[in-house]
């Protein structure tokens, strides 16, 4: 493993908070991240990004099979499952950076 120099004491305090975070009970971690997930399908993605993202991962089918389920070209299937991916991430970066301040804050330990 490389060594790796801290430029300053911060970003060796965030690095430790996270190694913090992500020892211990993984099931705790676990949900947590599922009921991110959940509130992420729920609350931010689209209804018809919801439709695609079910089809592709759940369901398994390839995007030419859901663009011809839904009836729509597969560049839409492929642009509405890319924007709901990204959504999903983008909540999940958010609140996993909020897990990891209120844990830095409280001295939380899994």
């Amino acid at each position: 493993m490389r060594n790796i120099q801290y430029n300053n004491r911060d970003d060796r305090v965030d690095l430790e908070t996270f190694v913090q975070a992500m020892s211990g009970d993984n099931q705790t971690r676990l949900a947590e991240l599922q009921a991110y997930l959940g509130k992420a399908l729920r609350e931010d993605v689209t209804p018809r990004q919801q439709q695609v993202l079910f089809l592709y991962y759940v369901q398994g089918l390839n995007m030419r099979q859901i663009a011809e389920a839904l009836k729509v070209e597969r560049s839409t299937v492929s642009r509405t499952l890319k924007r709901g991916e990204e959504r999903i991430r983008s909540r999940m970066r958010y609140n996993g950076g909020d897990l990891l301040k209120a844990r830095k804050q409280t001295g939380t330990r899994h």
